[in-house]
């Protein structure tokens, strides 16, 4: 056929209109990728893909998120960091990583309690959660703690010389205080004899070491929250348990007399052994991957005294060394079983539960130390953490998602020593030589030609 001048003009007008509808093309797909993705995980076990659990948690959190990463310098640590942050970002899009050197922020890594290389603080809705361990169950649970914020409202009993929520002095729990309301829990005071009545909505009252008698129909009144099935947090001083017998009474709890020593201290350079120190927790919702030392001056042990109307778990036990001392405090201190008294592993937490009525559960938690709270203490190893896990667990906040670790099976070849040599002779001289023989033997038959 013969192609003349239209036919030609035809012909270029063709391409010139592939051309551009090729280019408009990729200009779509490319516009399309940046509104819309799809990604597929291949590996196995899908080790770089978020758990259903995690997605459904970050459905719940309607506002943005940020990540602050206090780690140094170290591409090693932030690439861990943001393989573990990318997926939750693919999945919600307002939820920003920022890296921080802590040793350029100084004054802010102490005002946060910055304790350790790669920690990560995340804020939402001006309420914040710190977690240390680097996985998908810490951070989604720590999200989790976040998006159930804002509906606790935890009440301090006053009136009795407790500790208060809002006091600046070395003995009360200002500090706590601050950090419940940084996480959106709403924290007041009680006082039975002005309000005869408990705040309403309370998720639960805080009895924080009276010095002070209570009077008859202020126990009464507590036992009464009790039997409603109120959420009771509990903690006592060595000596008089200032009018609460009853109380201990109908929780089947009894507190040994006498203080607890521990000489582990001196090791660490604490020099008054009344300083007891918990490194090991029993498996309890509220130590769940809880590793933190934890430090309780002054402390007082205390046991199950029946379980007929709560079920009770200890959360808290000393060092075996430790012992309850019931002499004198001064000069060589040693452990006395004549006396009465008690050595470790001594109890100075117990989680009591009970059923009321269909999927309710009643939670009371009784600690035979407050002083591990007060602004003298709270920043002393993981005092602080302590404190907001039994607050949580107390408001029934205890969501938290047990996400199995990913990890891909058969990820290692194990091969014999006979497998090992006959791969390498086949890789490494068997298969060059049929390729080289291959290559002559063509270069040959051309040449025949």
């Amino acid at each position: 056929m013969k192609i003349d001048r239209h036919i030609h003009r035809q012909i270029r007008l063709q391409h010139l209109l592939f051309t551009a509808l090729f280019l408009i093309l990729v200009g779509l797909l490319a516009w399309l990728s940046q509104r819309y993705y799809t990604e597929w995980d291949w590996t196995a076990a899908g080790r770089h893909t978020l758990s259903e659990a995690s997605r459904k948690v970050l459905r719940t959190l309607e506002g943005p998120v940020t990540i602050t990463a206090y780690a140094r310098e170290d591409n090693q640590l932030r690439e861990r960091i943001r393989e573990l942050v990318l997926p939750y970002q693919r999945s919600k899009a307002d939820l920003k990583l920022v890296f921080v050197n802590p040793d350029l922020h100084p004054e802010k890594v102490r005002e946060l309690g910055i304790t350790m290389d790669g920690e990560l603080v995340i804020d939402y809705r001006q309420r914040t959660e710190k977690i240390h361990d680097l996985s998908e169950t810490a951070l989604t649970n720590a999200l989790v703690r976040l998006a159930g914020s804002g509906r606790q409202k935890v009440v301090f009993v006053t009136g009795h010389g407790e500790r208060s929520p809002e006091g600046e002095a070395n003995f009360d729990l200002g500090r706590f205080g601050d950090n419940l309301r940084q996480r959106g829990v709403t924290v007041t005071t009680w006082n039975p004899v002005k309000e005869p009545k408990l705040p309403q909505d309370a998720s639960l009252l805080v009895i924080a070491s009276p010095r002070v008698t209570y009077l008859p129909g202020e126990v009464k009144l507590l036992k009464q929250y009790l039997e409603k099935g109120g959420n009771l947090w509990w903690m006592a001083e060595p000596g008089d348990l200032q009018g609460l017998e009853p109380l201990a009474e109908a929780l089947g709890v009894r507190w040994l007399p006498g203080v607890v020593v521990d000489p582990t201290g001196s090791a660490l350079g604490i020099s008054d052994p009344t300083f007891a120190l918990v490194v090991e927790y029993p498996p309890h919702p509220i130590t769940r991957n809880f590793q933190n030392l934890t430090l309780f001056p002054r402390a007082r042990a205390l046991k199950r005294a029946n379980e007929e109307n709560y079920i009770a778990v200890p959360f808290l036990r000393s060092l075996p060394r430790a012992w309850t001392e019931r002499g004198p405090l001064k000069g060589e201190i040693r452990f006395d079983p004549d006396q009465g008294e008690q050595e470790g592993p001594l109890t100075l937490g117990l989680a009591l539960t009970r059923e009321r009525g269909q999927d309710q559960e009643q939670r009371v938690v009784a600690m035979g130390d407050g002083d591990f709270l007060t602004n003298t203490y709270l920043g002393n190893g993981g005092n602080l953490d302590l404190g907001l896990n039994i607050v949580q667990w107390l408001s029934h906040n205890d969501r938290l998602i047990d996400i199995p670790a990913k990890t891909a099976p058969d990820t290692q070849l194990q091969l014999s020593s006979l497998a090992l040599a006959l791969i390498g002779l086949g890789f490494l001289v068997l298969l060059p030589l049929t390729l080289l023989s291959a290559g002559l033997l063509i270069w040959w038959r051309r040449r025949r030609i």
